[in-house]
C-alpha cells in the first residue's frame, strides 16, 4: 500500500532533502523514523529536492508498506521521534499510482528579503543593504511567463533531461515597509533555479541589467550570463499541488 506523508521543515541544519553520504538530510531522518516505527526498511520519495539550507513550509513524500497502522497515531509517533525542525502534518493512504514527484502539477516557492535589521527575520529572510526597483523587477518577472526553457537558471553540471518548465506565476509582493517576498509557481523547477532567478531579478532591480538584457539572458540559456545564486536561507518551498 502507498502512503503520502505531508510535512514541513527548517532546512538550516540539513544538507538538503536528498540522502547524502556525509551529512544528515530530511529524507534520511524521515526514513530513519519510519523504519524504526514500522519495523522494516522504508524508503521515501519526495516531491522535490531542496538544496542545503532551503526550507519547506509544505512538502510531500510517499512510501510503500504492507504494515498496518493508524495514520493519526503514526503521525504523532513520528513527531515524537523527529527533531523540532521537522514536523509531520499528516499521513494518508493514496492510490498506488500516486507519485509524490511525478503526480505533482504545481509547486510554489517564496524567497524572502528585508531592508531593516531584524533579529527575528535573519534566519529565514535575506537582509539587503541596497534599494531595489520592485515595479521594474515585476516587469522582468512577468517576462518569465513568456518562456519555457530556463537553462540560464539551471546549476551547471545538473543531470537533467530537459530544462523546460511552465511558470504560471512570478511576482514580488510587499508585506511591510521593509519586507518583500518573491513568489514563483511552476509545474517543475531546475536545480538552483529559484535562487538564480532571484539573483538575476535583483540585477534588474539595482538597474545593473535592463529588461532587454534580462530577455537575452533567458534566450541565451547560459548560467554564466545570469545573476548570482542568492543565499539558501531565505528560500521556502511553500506548497505542492496534486
Amino acid at each position: 500500500m502507498r502512503y503520502f506523508i505531508w510535512f514541513g521543515y527548517d532546512g538550516t541544519h540539513y544538507h538538503g532533502w536528498q540522502i547524502q553520504p556525509n551529512g544528515v538530510t530530511v529524507q534520511s531522518e524521515l526514513e530513519r523514523c519510519l523504519s524504526l516505527l514500522l519495523r522494516e526498511k522504508i524508503s521515501v520519495t519526495g516531491a522535490g529536492r531542496t538544496d542545503a539550507g532551503v526550507h519547506a513550509r509544505k512538502m510531500a513524500a510517499h512510501f510503500d508498506t504492507d504494515a498496518e497502522f493508524d495514520c493519526a497515531m503514526l503521525t504523532r509517533k513520528m513527531n515524537g521521534l523527529l527533531a523540532q525542525d521537522i514536523a509531520v502534518y499528516s499521513i494518508e493512504q493514496v492510490d498506488a499510482e500516486m507519485h509524490a514527484r511525478f503526480s505533482a502539477t504545481l509547486r510554489t516557492y517564496h524567497y524572502y528579503v528585508h531592508t531593516r535589521k531584524n533579529p527575528f527575520l535573519n534566519q529565514f529572510s535575506l537582509e539587503l543593504h541596497y534599494q531595489l526597483d520592485y515595479p521594474l523587477m515585476n516587469e522582468a518577472a512577468a517576462i518569465l511567463m513568456e518562456y519555457e526553457d530556463f537553462g540560464a537558471f539551471c546549476k551547471a553540471g545538473s543531470d537533467v533531461k530537459t530544462t523546460i518548465c511552465h511558470v504560471t506565476k512570478a511576482a514580488w509582493h510587499q508585506t511591510s515597509p521593509t519586507e518583500w517576498y518573491f513568489e514563483i509557481a511552476a509545474n517543475r523547477f531546475l536545480r538552483n533555479m529559484v535562487r538564480a532567478v532571484v539573483g538575476t531579478l535583483v540585477e534588474v532591480g539595482r538597474h545593473k541589467m535592463s529588461l532587454d538584457e534580462f530577455r537575452l539572458v533567458i534566450e541565451g540559456k547560459k548560467r554564466t550570463q545570469a545573476g548570482e545564486s542568492m543565499p539558501a536561507k531565505a528560500l521556502f518551498l511553500e506548497d505542492v499541488i496534486y
